[in-house]
C-alpha cells in the first residue's frame, strides 16, 4: 500500500469531487451485496464516476497505490462477481449511463456501460430496431455487466449470447489506460480482436466503459405456444423439427421439466394451460414471416402426428401469452414461498441432456425428504437452471453442490452457462477448464493486471506480483 486508505480516498475526492465518493453510513446497502447470497459486506468506499476520464483516473490512482477495486453495475449477478470483499473500493458505473448514438446505416447503438438493458430496448424500438439481448433482470441489469458476464437470456436461440451482439468496446485497464475500439463494421480483421478478451471476463481484465451493440430488425408479430412432451429427447426432436420447418426460425424455446411446472402452477395458483402429468412443458415463441404468415400450426401438427408432442395450446391473446410467461418466470417467487434456493446455472451437450435430467432426478431427492427442487432452461442452447430448496440450505449446500457439479463434470457440461464464475464457483472452475486453459487465463490476468487489483478473487486469483 503506497498510501493509507484515508489518503487515497482524499486524493480521489480531490480528483472527482466529494459528491462522487461515498463512505461509511453514506454507502447505500445496494452496494453491499449482489444476488449471489453471499453475506453483505460494506466496501471501504463507493466511487461514482460520471465520465470515462474519471474511471481512468480512479483506476490509475488505485493502481499506483495498489488498492483493490470491485466493479459494480446493476448488482444482478448471481456468482458474486460484484459482491465486495473486506477492504475493497467499489467502482460503481451507475452514473456512467446513456445512449450516445444510434446509427441507422450500420444498425448499431453506442452506449455507456451503466445503461440499463430496458433503456436500450426502448431506444432501439423507438428507432425502428430491436435489441437481441433480453434478460429477466432487464430493468436493473446494465450493459457493462451483461458484456462482462457474456450474458445469455431468453432469445439466445435466435440472436446468440451477448458476444454475438457486440461489435465494439471501450475499456479502462487496471493501470488506468483507456483502450477504445468502438467498431461498427461487421468485417474488421485488422490484427487481434482484443475486445473478445473482455467479453465474459467478469471485470478481471479491465473495466468496460462503452459498448457498440448490433441492432436487429423489429419483429412484426410473434406467436406463443405451450407444448407438453413426454421426455427430454422428445423435446429435442421438437426443436430439430422446428429448425427444419419454421422459415423465420424460433425466438424462444424454453423447457420446464415436470417438477418445475408443478411448482409453478401451485405457486401461481392458476388453472394450468396444459394439465400436469407430462414430463416437460415447452414455451415457444415464433416470429411471423415477411408476408405476415405463420408456420406454427403446420409445425405443431407435424410434431403431434409424429408423436413428439402430446398436447399443445397456442396463445390467442396477450393475456394468454403472459400466463405462459408467468409460469416460466415463477422461479423469482420460489425463494419467498418455499425456501431460499441453491441455484445452478449449468449446461450440457444436447445429446447428454436427457441423461443429465435423469441423473439429477435420481441423485437430488435422496439428499433429504424436505428438499423441493425443479429444473428449467433454454433447451435450444443446452442451458439449464436447477433450483434446490430446503430449510436446511446451509447444512446440505455442500452435498447439493457436489451432486450437481459432479453430474455436470461427468457428462462434459459447463458449471456456468451464462452467469459467470465470480467468487461463488471459483473452486469448481477446474471441472470445466483444463490445466492448460487455466494457465492461459492466468497469463492473461497477470499480463493485464499484474498486481491483481481488479475484481481480485473472482474467476481466478493468480499469485500477486
Amino acid at each position: 500500500m503506497g498510501l493509507s486508505t484515508e489518503d487515497l480516498l482524499a486524493e480521489l475526492e480531490r480528483a472527482l469531487g466529494t459528491r462522487s465518493i461515498r463512505r461509511g453510513t453514506d454507502i447505500p446497502q445496494r452496494h453491499w451485496a449482489d444476488v449471489s447470497g453471499l453475506p453483505p459486506v460494506c466496501p471501504v468506499a463507493v466511487v461514482l464516476p460520471r465520465t470515462v476520464e474519471e474511471v481512468s483516473t480512479v483506476m490509475a490512482t488505485c493502481h499506483r497505490h495498489r488498492h483493490p477495486v470491485v466493479v459494480q453495475g446493476g448488482m444482478t449477478g448471481a456468482a458474486g462477481g460484484a459482491h465486495p470483499r473486506e477492504g475493497e473500493i467499489a467502482l460503481s458505473l451507475e452514473r456512467l449511463s446513456g445512449i450516445e448514438e444510434i446509427d441507422v446505416h450500420s444498425a448499431t447503438m453506442t452506449v455507456l456501460a451503466g445503461t440499463p438493458l430496458s433503456a436500450i430496448q426502448k431506444a432501439a424500438a423507438e428507432a425502428g430496431f430491436s435489441c437481441g439481448i433480453d434478460l429477466g433482470a432487464r430493468d436493473s441489469a446494465t450493459v457493462g455487466g451483461i458484456v462482462s458476464t457474456n450474458a445469455g437470456g431468453n432469445q439466445v436461440v435466435r440472436y446468440g449470447m451477448a458476444r454475438r451482439n457486440i461489435l465494439g468496446l471501450e475499456v479502462v485497464l487496471a493501470d488506468g489506460m483507456r483502450v477504445s475500439g468502438l467498431n461498427k463494421m461487421l468485417k474488421n480483421n485488422a490484427g487481434y480482436d482484443w475486445t473478445q478478451l473482455f467479453i465474459g471476463s467478469e471485470g478481471t481484465l479491465g473495466v468496460v466503459t462503452r459498448v457498440v451493440l448490433a441492432l436487429q430488425p423489429p419483429l412484426q408479430s410473434v406467436r406463443s405456444a405451450l407444448l407438453a412432451v413426454d421426455g427430454t429427447n422428445a423435446a429435442l426432436s421438437v426443436l430439430r423439427l422446428a429448425r427444419q420447418m419454421l422459415p423465420a426460425g424460433l425466438l424462444v424455446f424454453e423447457l420446464m421439466w415436470r417438477e418445475y411446472y408443478e411448482l409453478a402452477v401451485s405457486i401461481e395458483g392458476v388453472m394450468p394451460p396444459l394439465p400436469v402429468g407430462h414430463d416437460g412443458y415447452i414455451l415457444v415463441e415464433v416470429p411471423g414471416s415477411a408476408d405476415g404468415g405463420h408456420a406454427i400450426e403446420t409445425w405443431l401438427a407435424r410434431a403431434l402426428e409424429e408423436g413428439h408432442i402430446c398436447d399443445a395450446v397456442i396463445a390467442k391473446s396477450l393475456a394468454e401469452r403472459e400466463s405462459f410467461w408467468a409460469l416460466r418466470e415463477s422461479a423469482y417467487k420460489f425463494g419467498s414461498v418455499i425456501a431460499p434456493p441453491i441455484n445452478f446455472d449449468i449446461s450440457f451437450p444436447p445429446d447428454r441432456m436427457a441423461d443429465a435430467i435423469e441423473r439429477l432426478r435420481a441423485e437430488i431427492p435422496p439428499l433429504g425428504s424436505d428438499i423441493v427442487w425443479g429444473v428449467f432452461g433454454h433447451l435450444a442452447d443446452g442451458n439449464v437452471h436447477v433450483m434446490v430448496m430446503t430449510p436446511r440450505k446451509a447444512e446440505v449446500k455442500e452435498a447439493v453442490d457436489d451432486t450437481v457439479y459432479g453430474i455436470t463434470a461427468a457428462l462434459g457440461g459447463s458449471i456456468s452457462a451464462e452467469h459467470g464464475i465470480g467468487r461463488v464457483k471459483r473452486a469448481q472452475l477446474p471441472l470445466s477448464r483444463s490445466a492448460p486453459e487455466l494457465a492461459l487465463m492466468e497469463r492473461l490476468k497477470t499480463c493485464l493486471d499484474p498486481h491483481g487489483l481488479l475484481n481480485p478473487g473472482r474467476v481466478m486469483d493468480p499469485a500477486v506480483r
